[in-house]
């Protein structure tokens, strides 16, 4: 049983990676069985499908996310803090993928989910959802600072949207020229945006 999970959870991180990589069309299953060293067969036995298995690697990469974004952005913390450490890891996970695989590789939401918004209505509904709940993330602390009066934005939904095309615009040419330059300008871009001041290290 123990092995048959192991089995499984190596699929997932292997599709997850190689399609946050390169894309998802570019990744066969014979792709993923040799990088993941597992025969096809097995890969069949836990997934229908391609389209099956990004599914489950991508539910399951936001899992395992979903503990750091709520520890980020819990009401404990000053809610221009939960944004600006918000960016901060951002730009940390960027740079530690570009060191990974040589490039940057951007959104990995927004990366597959535009690669096939008109071909799979599955995959681009998860990532839709997905992104969704990381602008409510933004929405909820601007929200707050909002209340506190330590941003100028007026409506906590329009500005977290506006933010989320910002970051998903800012990834999406940071993996076009493959520089890091703009994501690391991200924080100071928000806070312009919100009217607010950086908070001193």
């Amino acid at each position: 049983m123990k092995k048959t999970c192991e089995t499984r959870d190596k699929l997932l991180q292997v599709g997850f990676d190689l399609i946050w990589d390169s894309s998802y069309g570019s990744v066969s299953v014979d792709d993923i069985c040799k990088r993941a060293d597992i025969n096809k067969g097995s890969f069949y036995h836990f997934f229908p499908s391609k389209t099956d298995l990004v599914m489950a690697a991508y539910e399951l990469h936001w899992t395992e996310k979903r503990p750091v974004m709520d520890r980020i952005f819990s009401c404990q913390n000053p809610p221009l803090m939960r944004l600006q450490n918000f960016f901060e890891l951002l730009y940390s996970d960027q740079k530690a993928k570009a060191e990974k695989y040589g490039h940057v590789c951007g959104c990995p939401f927004s990366s597959v989910g535009s690669e096939l918004a008109g071909v799979d209505q599955r995959i681009r509904g998860l990532c839709d959802q997905m992104m969704g709940v990381a602008t409510k993330y933004m929405e909820s602390a601007i929200s707050d600072a909002m209340r506190e009066g330590s941003v100028s934005v007026t409506d906590a939904a329009a500005s977290a949207r506006h933010l989320n095309s910002l970051i998903l615009g800012v990834l999406l040419e940071a993996r076009v020229k493959n520089s890091l330059d703009e994501v690391a300008q991200l924080t100071n871009q928000v806070f312009q945006f919100l009217g607010a001041k950086m908070i001193a290290a």
